[in-house]
């Protein structure tokens, strides 16, 4: 080489050195000037808060929903299985554990990449390098992003340690189908927990970062499988498994299928009822924070629930007749061995209900497919009551033989009966029905059924439906007279009348609904059989504004109720919910209860925010005051404040007293008898002694409702339709409601004592005439027992003087009405 082409290199070399110098200085320079201080804190990472949904649970501590668009379930270092590590190392990041942060072979190998193809790829990063990425930094693939990647990555490894790392990666990653991290993925995929997967199903999880959006189990399975294989040979070449765990995990199928989160108590419209309550609390946060809520819900009475509200409406249908099939397809050129069942798809599980095709008819029965390619034979017994429907008070010819009903090849819904073992034809009810359960000591919410299926129609009837309660609301209204210082064998005519009500648009013409009159008729008999007119007079007698503003102790607004004569048959507006209050008060001895169903919130880090601290009947029970002297009342603002003067200051946890102990054993009298000989007495069937309660009709039966209870558990519930059209003749309260609360409350109660009516002090029995509802002696032969206060006990016959009885004693049935 001559003088001048050395010359000449070393010039190159020379400038090659300087420039390089500059630019290094200068790249240092940028870093330490401009990424550096702009980096984001990675001490923040042992406080990190994962997006975490919203879970809502029983009060057992039952999952009943999540709420998030991001399904995860945190899980701890040590709770991840080491063989599920050992796939993901073997997957993404071999040595993860020898080095600090930053892979530069890898990182070599990228580059190379990028200058024989000019293309970036995603290459050479690191778990903790990921970890960097997927907490600080955006998607967008820039060198200044890797730079920033890899400062934060030293950074990480020296305040963060290895098994904290992996455990911020491993719950953080994206993983497909909305799940996030390794424990939803395991429960999305196989619905099962991480320590339940086979190896197969853990190589198939750690195969998913790589592309958990196209390449998952359910999206593509055959490239899932490749993928899979590919994290068993890595495992099987890094020596964390031998060849016949290799063999055996490669040999294995795809099992996946995308699975919902484990839900383990069915209560979608109480959950939704929490996450609208927790939303107006905390806003769009409680998508992302990860906050517990525990309910009042009981596990046990809300599948009871569920099971009496389905079972009903299913009944109620079969009652009116079948509304005739989803579909028909013809199979006559089809094997049925091998059906093509692509026309069920169309057709979505409503409730308890499935789609299914008809592929065979004999004379008493029917053997039809479902989606799931399953034959079910159904039999006569299940088939006889489908009646042709043609409006809810009349049903077509009676069919004889199953052909009468159905075709081959026609497409029904099918539901397997309660008992689980067969299958019955059966169509969407037409009508809806709701339930609610309280504990009336405290008002806590124990079980709620707004609807047949929450997914099919997510209106819940019973917390936003506005019905009316029908005589549902008498015992309110008797319960006002016996407080005005009315007896139950006070008498009042049950003779035809018509009214000129100002709050009435016109003449009003009230009837029993048997449309028969009877008399002269004691309070008690009225309540039992649930005599309109009587109701109505009495309610005429003590005043409408007194009566409202009355039953503002029971949870209604008295403002929203009607202000005329109307209201003593419940012709005002409620929901389920609103009548379990109410009645938690007749069921309590007469406190005031206010309705709650969140028990606590737990942080995300397991801190309490919020205790519910009820007040509660039962804290009156140590120190009872002489209860309350019934009030005069001269107009409706003195009536707003009815026990003002006989009640004592109550702590807190105290509930008020509303009503005194002698008219609520009265009132609860009654409404054992409407159970025992009156409306409710299909209820007896149970087997109970302690049950009260009162049926509701309305006009034209648009909604029949049952308000029952015993001491500690009140049940409300409700049938109708949403148009608020007929059920139909004879549908009343005590046929198309009392089903329900009955199936409810055989399993609730189930194992529990019956608890007997406890006289308070201030009760007298005595014998009674019947007829006069006066004092009676033993030699009367229609001497009856009846229950008083003891200052409105009545006179005998030969003592009855009007100057010396209180005022609804003191006239005769002609003067009062």
């Amino acid at each position: 080489m001559s003088q001048q082409s050395r010359s000449l290199v070393f010039f190159i070399f020379k400038w090659a050195f300087i420039v390089g110098i500059v630019i290094s200085t200068a790249v240092g320079a940028y870093i330490t000037i401009v990424i550096i201080p702009n980096l984001p804190d990675s001490q923040t990472l042992k406080n990190i808060h994962l997006q975490t949904p919203l879970s809502v649970y029983s009060k057992e501590g039952k999952l009943i929903a999540k709420f998030g668009e991001k399904k995860r379930i945190p899980t701890l270092y040590d709770d991840i299985p080491t063989m599920q590590i050992n796939a993901f190392l073997a997957a993404e990041d071999k040595d993860f554990f020898q080095h600090s942060g930053v892979d530069f072979f890898g990182l070599v190998r990228a580059a190379t990449q990028l200058i024989l193809t000019g293309e970036k790829k995603q290459g050479g990063s690191t778990i903790t390098m990921q970890v960097a990425r997927n907490f600080f930094l955006t998607k967008e693939k820039t060198y200044i992003r890797k730079v920033r990647e890899i400062l934060l990555s030293f950074t990480i490894e020296q305040q963060l340690s290895k098994q904290e790392i992996l455990a911020l990666y491993l719950n953080k990653i994206y993983l497909g189908h909305r799940s996030y991290g390794i424990a939803a993925a395991a429960d999305v995929y196989y619905g099962k927990p991480l320590s339940a997967l086979t190896l197969a199903e853990q190589a198939m999880i750690a195969g998913l970062p790589k592309a958990p959006s196209a390449f998952n189990p359910i999206s593509n399975p055959k490239r899932a499988l490749i993928r899979r294989n590919y994290v068993l040979s890595r495992l099987a070449r890094l020596n964390y498994i031998n060849k016949q765990q290799h063999d055996d995990a490669t040999a294995q199928p795809i099992t996946s299928r995308l699975n919902s989160l484990a839900i383990e108590l069915h209560a979608p419209f109480v959950a939704e009822m929490v996450r609208d309550e927790m939303h107006k609390m905390y806003g769009d946060d409680i998508y992302t924070s990860g906050m517990h809520v525990y309910t009042t819900i009981s596990a046990t009475q809300q599948e009871a629930a569920n099971h009496a509200v389905k079972n009903a409406l299913h009944d109620y249908d079969k009652r009116h007749g079948y509304r005739g099939t989803l579909g028909h397809i013809d199979l006559t050129e089809q094997d049925v061995s091998n059906l093509d069942l692509t026309p069920l798809a169309s057709f979505k599980l409503i409730g308890e209900t499935e789609p299914a095709i008809v592929t065979a008819i004999n004379d008493l029965g029917i053997t039809t497919l479902t989606k799931d390619n399953q034959p079910n034979e159904i039999t006569w017994d299940d088939l006889k009551w489908a009646w042709p429907y043609i409006n809810e008070n009349k049903q077509g010819k009676q069919p004889k033989t199953a052909a009468d009903i159905l075709s081959i090849g026609d497409i029904v819904r099918v539901r397997k009966k309660p008992d689980n073992l067969s299958y019955e034809l059966a169509q969407v009810p037409e009508a809806s029905g709701a339930i609610v359960a309280m504990n009336p000591d405290d008002g806590s919410l124990t079980a709620l059924v707004g609807g047949y299926d929450y997914f099919y129609n997510k209106f819940n009837r019973a917390f936003q439906a506005k019905r009316q309660p029908g005589s549902g609301f008498k015992p309110i209204l008797y319960s006002a007279a016996l407080s005005k210082g009315y007896t139950t064998a006070t008498l009042i005519n049950d003779a035809p009348v018509v009214f000129d009500d100002a709050g009435l648009e016109q003449q009003w013409r009230p009837e029993n609904y048997s449309g028969k009159f009877f008399g002269p008729t004691r309070l008690r008999e009225a309540l039992t059989h649930s005599r309109n007119l009587v109701s109505i007079r009495i309610l005429r007698d003590i005043g409408v504004n007194y009566v409202r503003n009355f039953a503002g102790h029971f949870g209604f607004e008295p403002s929203s109720l009607p202000r005329n004569l109307s209201l003593a048959l419940g012709s005002g507006a409620a929901n389920p919910y609103q009548m379990a209050t109410a009645y938690s008060v007749l069921a309590n001895g007469g406190f005031q209860i206010t309705p709650y169903f969140i028990d606590k919130i737990i942080s995300y880090s397991g801190d309490e925010l919020f205790k519910a601290d009820p007040m509660t009947a039962s804290a009156n029970a140590a120190k009872d005051p002489d209860d309350l002297a019934i009030p005069t009342v001269t107009s409706p603002e003195d009536a707003l404040d009815l026990n003002s003067e006989d009640t004592r200051p109550l702590s807190p946890k105290k509930a008020t007293r509303v009503m005194s102990s002698q008219v609520s054993f009265l009132i609860n009298s009654l409404l054992r008898d409407v159970v025992k000989r009156g409306t409710g007495r299909r209820a007896l069937s149970l087997g109970r002694s302690d049950l009260a309660g009162k049926t509701g009709t309305t006009n034209e039966q648009r909604d029949a409702w049952f308000n029952g209870f015993n001491p500690s558990l009140v049940a409300v519930a409700w049938v109708g339709k949403d148009n608020s059209s007929p059920l139909g003749n004879r549908e009343t309260g005590g046929r198309a409601a009392l089903p329900i609360w009955m199936s409810f409350m055989k399993d609730a109660l189930k194992g529990t004592p019956n608890q007997e009516l406890s006289q308070p002090d201030g009760i007298v029995g005595i014998l009674i005439d019947p007829e006069t509802g006066l004092k009676t002696n033993p030699s009367n032969p229609r001497a009856i027992f009846e229950y008083f206060r003891e200052d409105n006990v009545p006179a005998s016959a030969e003592q009855n003087n009007p100057s010396t009885n209180s005022s609804a004693e003191q006239q005769t049935i002609e003067e009062l009405f």
